[in-house]
């Protein structure tokens, strides 16, 4: 298994250069509709991005054995609600990865009798869930840096000491409840500016997590959103491929 996981990786950057193309395509296609382009135009850019869609489920084949080794991995994590979050989150993205296989065959032609509707709407399902898992687990990260932070020296010396006296001069339960939430924000933002890979991980995943929405029908986009949340994304995975202290660790 570990050779096909090693390909794997190496495939990696391809698929996210096609993806950020595939949604690129449908962001331009939103736009050349609005502009009233003609049908035959419209109809190449859709063909085009049924391509590029169809060529990422090619590079993905096999991605399931790579989620699965790293839900091994995950399990072994110290941190109990890390292991749980990545675990789960692996586990889903292989059986997402698996469903999107299936797709792959049906399309291809070589399994012709594959329910495509059936299966995409069960590999988006399972991607959902693994986007809702990789929040928690941004959300616990900010949390615990927060907390961190909150409690490290510089809240502790000359900042800590006028954020207790701004508190002491609030007179009303409103203002204190208002200083409060200002504390807080200014503390989210220091700890989102001063860790990039977790800043980037939570708007790769934000910016996915309205995919699924839209295609299972939970939650409708317009075509052009959801195009520019999927390029977004994909800018944004391409960058950690090519810096990788920018990829959050566990």
């Amino acid at each position: 298994m570990e050779p096909w996981v090693r390909f794997s990786a190496q495939s990696q950057a391809r698929e996210r250069l096609l993806r950020a193309a595939q949604y690129g395509c449908a962001l331009a296609g939103a736009a050349l509709r609005r502009n009233g382009a003609s049908a035959e135009v419209l109809a190449r850019v859709r063909q085009l991005e049924a391509h590029l869609s169809l060529g990422r489920k090619l590079l993905r084949l096999g991605g399931s054995a790579e989620a699965l080794e790293a839900a091994k991995r995950a399990i072994h994590l110290s941190d109990a609600v890390l292991r749980f979050c990545l675990t789960l989150s692996h586990l889903n993205r292989a059986l997402y990865l698996a469903c999107d296989n299936v797709l792959w065959a049906g399309k291809a032609g070589l399994a012709p009798a594959v329910d495509q509707e059936k299966w995409s709407q069960r590999s988006f399902r399972y991607y959902l869930f693994a986007l809702l898992v990789n929040l928690s687990r941004d959300a616990y990260e900010l949390r615990v840096l927060m907390e961190r932070e909150a409690n490290g020296k510089r809240l502790k010396g000359t900042e800590g000491r006028q954020q207790q006296q701004q508190r002491h001069r609030a007179e009303a339960g409103l203002q204190q409840l208002g200083l409060r939430l200002q504390l807080e924000l200014r503390l989210l933002l220091r700890v989102l500016r001063s860790n990039p890979p977790l800043l980037l991980d939570l708007l790769k995943n934000a910016c996915d997590l309205f995919i699924p929405l839209d295609k299972l029908g939970l939650y409708r986009s317009s075509p052009a959103f959801v195009g520019l949340c999927g390029l977004a994304s994909s800018v944004l995975s391409i960058l950690t491929i090519l810096h990788p202290w920018l990829k959050l660790k566990p």
